[in-house]
């Protein structure tokens, strides 16, 4: 059996639906309300935060992904996301069942570097801070041999469904109202973005590959890394029509955060629109040369005809 834990946003639910397509038709998904993807999953409801409840939800399994997410609350995070952590990888030592760690970018630098496996962990502000406690919880147990771990790691998302994200919310939930595109600071600056089905289909290749664990793993993207402006303008041709942006300055995030949590909750990932943002997955690419990369093209294409239903 193979276990995914916080199993039902956007990551959870296509990694069950590329499980069952390519790897096992024994699933369970575990989440505070789990809804089953696949007909013949198991629901198994938990709080994973308590110790006795992550152990229920991990007895049995070969392999547990971890892709839960909370609110974007750092309040939260500090509060919930190293326990709920530590009682995963506990669990998952008890159960002798491997673990793939799903992992983002906040503990990046962000700077302007390339971002590769290796880069330095430089986080901005407390969530990014939260991550990187994360990340090296699990390294260390890497590290130290007593647990099977892989890290996968993403760059911001974009996609279809439930995806969430700044570049979703500024850009094509405003193409869908007919609004003016807003982009955070710079239209200029390249950028990685991942689309969401394919984060989640790299993390089932990975996780179910024998020569993976005990690495982390950049999963992949589109190499063309494009900038806003750039996808603004092939986002015009796909759904036939004029597209207008406007650039949102810094110090209008700043104002804003004052009266508006969802602001002040983004302030330390600004950064990151001030430089491009590029994101190495080379070595994921050697590995798995098959793998089929989405490109922009496609994404914008599936999401506009997403909206059209």
């Amino acid at each position: 059996m193979q276990t995914i834990l916080g199993a039902n946003g956007p990551i959870g639910v296509e990694l069950a639906k590329e499980l069952k397509r390519n790897f096992t038709s024994d699933i369970r998904i575990v989440s505070r309300k789990p809804v089953k993807v696949n007909d013949i999953d198991t629901t198994l409801p938990a709080d994973l935060s308590v110790k006795e409840n992550a152990m229920q939800a991990v007895k049995g399994s070969a392999i547990a992904y971890f892709t839960l997410r909370l609110p974007m609350n750092t309040a939260l995070w500090e509060q919930q996301f190293l326990l709920i952590t530590r009682n995963i990888i506990d669990a998952c030592k008890l159960h002798g069942t491997r673990l793939v760690f799903f992992d983002n970018t906040y503990m990046y630098p962000q700077d302007g570097r390339i971002l590769k496996e290796d880069t330095v962990f430089a986080p901005v502000g407390r969530k990014g801070r939260v991550r990187q406690a994360m990340a090296e919880m699990v390294l260390q147990e890497m590290q130290s041999g007593q647990l099977e771990v892989v890290i996968c790691r993403a760059p911001e998302f974009y996609g279809p469904g439930k995806t969430q994200s700044i570049t979703n919310s500024m850009i094509f939930d405003n193409i869908k109202k007919g609004k003016k595109l807003k982009l955070p600071l710079s239209a200029n600056k390249k950028r990685s973005l991942i689309w969401t089905p394919d984060a989640s289909r790299a993390t089932a290749w990975i996780g179910n590959a024998a020569d993976t664990f005990g690495q982390t793993w950049h999963l992949p993207v589109d190499e063309s890394h494009p900038t806003y402006k750039e996808l603004i303008v092939l986002a015009a041709e796909v759904y036939e029509r004029k597209l207008q942006y406007t650039v949102i300055p810094k110090f209008v995030f700043k104002i804003g955060s004052i009266f508006n949590k969802q602001l002040r909750e983004l302030q330390e990932l600004l950064p990151r629109y001030e430089h491009d943002n590029i994101f190495d997955d080379s070595k994921f690419r050697k590995r798995f040369s098959d793998f089929g990369v989405t490109s922009y093209r496609e994404g914008i294409e599936h999401i506009r005809e997403e909206q059209r239903r």
